[in-house]
């Protein structure tokens, strides 16, 4: 148990190293100086990395956008760290980042407002079979068990991060500028693609972004052979049209590790792999992901 000395050592550091951070001068944004947000613009389905400059004994709690922030103390020990984001189909304009320090005695406000900008998509048309775009009574019976078992898996995520470092390509193809696009499928149906697509040919090895547990490895209507890896904290990426699945459920695999070989099988127009990201129901540009620099975070 910590003497009172030690209680109200600690006391001290929070409160002045915050209000030191809060009274910085000529920076801006209400509580300025405490928090940095990469990347800067924040624009419909970015990744959003947080940080701030806070003590190791402070306690960081927040919100944004309805979905909570879970603070992690970086590896450089100088900061706490949240990796966050704003879903491809958020509504633009101000919204209020609401982090709380404390140390159960002393309360900091560090909440700020941020502006979200609209990211410019584009509108493409593809011809599909048209059983993906005018369902029958049975397809539309397993589309909405698949649903249900989606929502389901999609609800738990480990409360620690499962991931560490840097997220890497799934393949070694080239990715295409496809997400966010609204696509019109057979000229009737409209929807945003909430993946990125790989160019790959069928037996082109799929390895995991970085390290999870397998949450889902089967044939699914829309996406075909698809995998789903819980990487911790509410952070999924999900693998769709795969050829062949190489992993089970419940398996934990590390980053680079192979999960199976890309094809055409789901709602396709050739062989290829769609790679999305999904933080707590939000879908992220996984390009924005990767090219997020999180070395110091995890």
């Amino acid at each position: 148990m910590r003497s009172c000395c030690q209680l109200n050592s600690c006391h001290l550091l929070l409160h002045s190293a915050l209000l030191a951070f809060c009274l910085a001068p000529g920076l801006a944004q209400s509580q300025p100086g405490a928090v940095t947000l990469t990347p800067e613009v924040v624009e419909s389905g970015s990744p959003i990395l947080i940080r701030v400059d806070a003590p190791a004994a402070a306690v960081l709690e927040g919100d944004w956008l309805g979905r909570k922030l879970l603070f992690l103390r970086g590896r450089d020990g100088d900061a706490w760290y949240a990796l966050a984001g704003v879903d491809v189909e958020a509504p633009t304009g101000p919204s209020t980042l609401r982090i709380v320090g404390h140390d159960g005695s002393d309360i900091v406000d560090l909440s700020r407002t941020v502006q979200i900008y609209p990211a410019h998509y584009h509108t493409s048309s593809l011809s599909v079979a048209p059983k993906f775009v005018e369902p029958g009574p049975d397809a539309l019976q397993q589309i909405e068990a698949e649903k249900k078992l989606k929502d389901s898996i999609f609800a738990t995520s480990s409360l620690e991060p499962l991931w560490e470092g840097n997220f890497r390509r799934p393949v070694s193809s080239v990715p295409t500028d496809s997400f966010g696009v609204r696509r019109i499928f057979n000229g009737k149906l409209a929807s945003i693609h909430k993946g990125m697509d790989f160019r790959a040919a069928t037996g082109t090895p799929v390895r995991a972004g970085n390290s999870g547990v397998v949450v889902l490895a089967r044939p699914l209507y829309y996406e075909g052979n698809c995998a789903i890896i819980d990487h911790g904290l509410g952070l999924f990426t999900l693998s769709m049209h795969l050829s062949r699945i190489d992993v089970k459920e419940g398996q934990h695999v590390a980053a680079g590790d192979r999960i199976g070989l890309s094809g055409a099988t789901g709602r396709v127009t050739g062989p290829h792999l769609h790679w999305a990201v999904r933080w707590q129901g939000a879908y992220l540009d996984p390009a924005k992901l990767l090219g997020l620099d999180l070395s110091k975070v995890h």
